[in-house]
């Protein structure tokens, strides 16, 4: 199993991620709202590039749908729901689908197409994602998302704690990335104290989405490996 990391959604390109298993990662908060949803009992998540299109998907389905989502992370005008995982409760989303746009979660998940397989990874979910790709044996790509198009460090540590749980897999080969994305990890294990250093904690702090993040950086909250197919999230 040979182990890297791409920093940001504007960084994949089709030759490093196909025929490998790419998991995508947006802990703050795209991939946790999707791994919080599906836990919760929502039937499936659609991730969308525009606002434009999620409209179209919801009137396709007769509007039966939740609509979530942000952009530079306010909610989007008309939608149900923001991009706040504390909002897709099980009595909101059991039994329904969500159509999910955010400003880099989404379109990371969109750019991963070539890919093997697409697993979506928080936090919330980090030890079952490793426990998935060490029964798969296959070469991954830990996919960070980023804060419009750059390097993010929330997504950075939160790879670093998957390679960790990864690390048990004696045939795993790592590149300096994922090596670095683990070195950060295991020198700070209180990852809220660390990801107050990103850009993107203080974007969500001045919104006062404290509880937000303070609910992302829980580790192994959830058993469940969601996978991206065919346009839709399920698990």
């Amino acid at each position: 199993m040979n182990i890297d990391v791409i920093i940001s959604a504007e960084d994949i390109r089709p030759e490093l991620i196909t025929n490998k298993v790419v998991v995508v990662i947006d802990m703050l908060r795209a991939t946790s709202v999707i791994t919080t949803a599906l836990a919760n009992g929502a039937e499936k998540v659609i991730p969308v590039l525009t606002v434009e299109e999620s409209f179209k998907i919801a009137e396709s389905l007769n509007n039966e749908v939740i609509l979530g989502g942000e952009r530079r992370a306010v909610k989007i005008d008309g939608f149900h729901m923001s991009n706040s995982p504390l909002e897709y409760t099980r009595k909101e989303v059991e039994g329904r689908t969500v159509i999910l746009s955010t400003t880099n979660g989404t379109k990371a998940i969109n750019n991963c197409l070539e890919a093997d397989k697409i697993y979506i990874g928080c936090m919330l979910n980090a030890k079952a994602v490793a426990d998935k790709l060490i029964e798969l044996d296959k070469d991954v790509v830990f996919v960070n998302a980023g804060t419009l198009g750059k390097f993010s460090i929330d997504d950075f540590i939160c790879a670093g704690y998957m390679i960790k749980c990864l690390s048990k897999n004696s045939n795993a080969v790592i590149s300096d990335l994922a090596f670095t994305a683990k070195y950060v990890y295991d020198n700070n294990n209180n990852v809220l104290d660390y990801i107050k250093n990103a850009r993107h904690y203080e974007v969500l702090k001045s919104l006062n989405l404290e509880a937000d993040i303070q609910y992302c950086v829980k580790k192994d909250l959830f058993s469940i490996v969601p996978e991206y197919k065919q346009g839709e999230i399920t698990i």
